[in-house]
């Protein structure tokens, strides 16, 4: 039997880093270790679950230049040794090293792009890391709207794929308590919304509590916002810094303090009581100058858990979010819009509501993510 050829797999983004980017290019390593040798370039203290069919290569310093300095040189030196078919990048923040790597040895090269790698506001980064992404010879993308965001760049529209990220999907209900949940966070018995991510400016929530928190209570005054998840001040774009203050403030200028719970980051099986506890997940996102809500992965893994997402249509929340059949999308800034559909949310039936959204879910199960990422790397290497 013939050996499998090898795959070089640069990223910064992959556990114990917390996010749906870490999650993605974790399981992207493993499903691509059915058909390449992989062998991934990563942070220091990185891991990809257990799969052993995967080599992991670890900068052996920690922070982020470290890590870009350190990839260069262990990417030419990788794609030397191993003569990789691909090397591939888990996000547009390693196009360069990606290009040095792939052209040295002769392989082709691809990228993973969500919206920010395209749009992010830094003089250097547009001069340097935009045009390596246009010379890759596959842009995988995560949405509809940032294959837009990456053909506008001046990305050949014939190199871009589209895959959309993937989601686990529960085998049976998770073992969560909802009852306990509220009683742990003083909830009370009223209808809980829910808003789960890393708080940055895009996500509109400090916004959303000013414009249409304490109308939204007017027509449900026993309802409860509840947010899950800290400032990002990890993020490639630092405009996450400061938002739980933000959120603060405009809840006391809303007068609407007592309606709303910011929990921070939590363990998994609370989040998973949270998702049963909730009535709705709210998602009202904004467009910010500079950065981009690329696909909205959040909506989808309350679909997973039966959640339907009341959302703004802005970046690729459109993609992540099917109305009516896993929530609704209102147009932009349509406040008042937004409340009147997370009213009628709150008062739908549950059970049709978890049925839509689990066969809206099943769509980006990880496994069709795996068929749709190894179909993207063609076997001659080029697009």
């Amino acid at each position: 039997m013939a050996s499998l050829p090898s795959l070089l797999l640069i990223t910064r983004n992959l556990p114990p880093l917390r996010g749906g980017m870490e999650r993605l290019n974790a399981h992207m390593a493993e499903a691509l270790a059915v058909d390449y040798r992989v062998t991934v370039i990563a942070p220091r203290g990185s891991f990809v679950g257990d799969d052993k069919r995967v080599r992991m290569l670890r900068c052996p310093v920690p922070g982020l230049v470290a890590f870009l300095a350190w990839a260069f040189v262990a990417g030419v030196f990788r794609a030397l040794v191993d003569r990789p078919r691909w090397v591939l990048g888990g996000s547009g923040l390693v196009a360069p090293m990606v290009l040095l790597a792939g052209w040295i040895c002769g392989a082709s090269r691809a990228v993973y792009l969500h919206g920010l790698d395209i749009v992010v506001p830094n003089g250097l980064y547009q001069r340097v890391w935009l045009p390596a992404i246009r010379k890759m010879h596959r842009c995988i993308v995560n949405s509809h709207n940032t294959r837009d965001l990456a053909v506008n760049a001046g990305v050949a529209a014939d190199r871009v794929s589209i895959v959309f990220p993937g989601v686990t999907l529960p085998e049976k209900p998770p073992e969560a308590d909802p009852e306990r949940f509220r009683e742990l966070r003083n909830l009370g018995t009223g209808p809980i919304i829910l808003s789960v991510g890393r708080l940055t400016r895009r996500k509109g929530l400090a916004e959303f509590v000013e414009r249409a928190l304490a109308t939204l209570i007017a027509a449900a005054p026993d309802a409860q916002l509840v947010v899950i998840g800290d400032d990002a001040p990890d993020a490639l774009n630092a405009s996450g810094m400061g938002q739980r203050e933000r959120i603060e403030a405009a809840a006391r200028k809303a007068g609407a303090q007592s309606a709303i719970h910011l929990l921070g980051a939590v363990p998994e099986d609370e989040l998973d009581a949270a998702f049963a506890a909730a009535a709705v997940h709210v998602f009202p996102g904004i467009d910010v100058p500079g950065d981009v809500e690329g696909f909205g992965m959040v909506a989808i893994e309350a679909a997973a858990r039966g959640l339907s997402t009341v959302a703004f249509a802005v970046g690729g929340v459109g993609d992540a979010v099917e109305d009516p059949a896993s929530g609704t999308l209102v147009p932009a800034e349509r406040y008042e819009l937004l409340v009147e559909a997370l009213v009628k949310r709150i008062k739908q039936d549950g059970n049709d509501v978890r049925d839509s959204c689990h066969r809206f879910a099943a769509r980006f199960a990880w496994p069709v993510f795996d068929r749709a990422i190894r179909a993207a790397l063609t076997k001659d290497g080029r697009a």
